[in-house]
């Protein structure tokens, strides 16, 4: 449990744009001290957009750190202060699909990589799907510049997962998530402004 390890210190080594790295000495359930590298991160969000014929949408874009381009579900972090988790869910939909829906629910949380990294992403599932309204105030930059969007049928995105083409975290988990949801014709979702105790704070 929780109690059985207690932080006695903690600094921060780095202080970046996106995430911070965060040193506690831990006091482990025997009672000897271990550090523990934290990465803090803001927490993020995102879209499992299906059409009405069970396609779903995928981006596609690089990702500098593993130096390739992956299928991705859009997505992107909570960094606009005061904005909730479905805003932003909204936001990015709009932003890297250019699509609105009708319709969300909560799909997943996952715990990105919680042996290292505070990350938090919240996965919705948004249905009865429609352009959505140019946004003057987006402009595409960086790796942006080079996202392509394309609809998948579910069944063969699910698939792409279990063959290893797929491999970002939250799409993996997002695509057998509404595979497994669909089976049970959705009825066990969560509305879309269900607690989410595992957000990040700040």
């Amino acid at each position: 449990m929780s109690q059985d390890y207690q932080v006695v210190s903690t600094e921060t080594a780095y202080r970046g744009a996106v995430v911070s790295l965060r040193l506690d000495q831990v006091r482990m359930s025997d009672g000897s001290l271990a550090e523990r590298e934290v990465v803090e991160h803001p927490g993020s969000v995102g879209v499992l957009a299906l059409d009405d014929a069970d396609n779903v949408v995928l981006v596609n874009q690089y990702r500098h750190p593993v130096r390739a381009r992956l299928d991705e579900l859009p997505a992107g972090l909570l960094d606009v202060a005061g904005e909730s988790a479905l805003a932003g869910a909204r936001r990015e939909l709009a932003e890297e699909a250019g699509l609105s829906a009708a319709t969300w629910h909560v799909l997943l949380d996952l715990h990105v990589s919680p042996g290292i990294s505070t990350e938090a992403i919240r996965i919705y599932l948004a249905r009865d799907l429609q352009p959505a309204p140019p946004d003057g105030d987006f402009a595409a930059e960086h790796e942006e510049l080079t996202l392509t969007v394309r609809r998948v049928p579910l069944a063969e995105a699910v698939q792409s997962v279990l063959s290893g083409a797929i491999t970002n975290a939250a799409a993996v988990a997002g695509l057998l998530a509404a595979d497994r949801a669909r089976s049970d014709g959705w009825a066990r979702l969560r509305p879309s402004d269900a607690p989410w105790p595992a957000r990040p704070e700040g």
